[in-house]
């Protein structure tokens, strides 16, 4: 595989063809906000919050998921990027419902972190009906909060491409939509048990551990 000569925030670096954006960034020391990505994994670009200017393109593009290309030049906080990301992290909060003012782990939200770093505050949109799942705490590992979830899709793919269960998916269309277990059934334990790795992955906070439960890194449990 050939190598290519790019420059992002004006460095200049020569990485290999294939290479995303993101992985070229973060080679640099650059940080560029992610919700979706799990690195490992194939990118999706289901979030947008990577939204990346490129020199040449009408569009912005998603660095998790863009390859670069011999002379690209590459812009990831122009005000173009700036003003996009703070649309894009305003609609991912009109449907992240759950009550965030009074949670204690608010700190380790992802989005939250972003809203503020991008100063972003109540969202403007008016949504006719706003999501809203009630608690889910009927699994002894996993305490589900479906209100805060924003579809990134990132414990789907943990659980079927990293812990192999296949148990997690996407269900209904559209404002509906909302991650399910088999046909939207509840998260019995016999489905799934001991593994935590949605835990680890989710970015919200719609998925935690239970009381008296402790997901260790990878899966492990304790």
């Amino acid at each position: 595989m050939s190598n290519v000569n790019i420059s992002i925030d004006g460095k200049s670096l020569k990485v290999r063809d294939g290479t995303t954006i993101l992985e070229a960034a973060t080679s640099l020391g650059i940080t560029i906000p992610t919700l979706c990505h799990i690195k490992g994994l194939i990118p999706t670009g289901v979030c947008r919050v990577c939204v990346v200017e490129v020199e040449g393109s009408k569009t912005l593009m998603g660095a998790c998921h863009t390859p670069v290309s011999n002379g690209m030049v590459v812009h990831t906080g122009s005000p173009r990027v700036v003003a996009a990301r703070r649309v894009i992290v305003e609609l991912l909060l009109t449907a992240h419902t759950g009550d965030c003012v009074n949670d204690t782990n608010a700190e380790n939200c992802k989005l939250h972190n972003l809203a503020s770093d991008y100063q972003v505050g109540a969202p403007r949109f008016n949504v006719k009906a706003p999501r809203f799942h009630p608690i889910e705490e009927s699994n002894p590992y996993v305490r589900r909060d479906l209100s805060k979830c924003v579809l990134c899709r990132k414990c789907v793919r943990a659980c079927a491409d990293i812990a192999h269960k296949n148990i997690l998916s996407i269900g209904y269309r559209g404002f509906r939509s909302k991650v399910v277990s088999g046909f939207d059934e509840p998260l019995t334990s016999e489905a799934c048990r001991d593994c935590g790795i949605c835990i680890e992955h989710c970015p919200t906070g719609a998925l935690s551990a239970a009381p008296g439960f402790k997901a260790l890194k990878g899966g492990a449990v304790r």
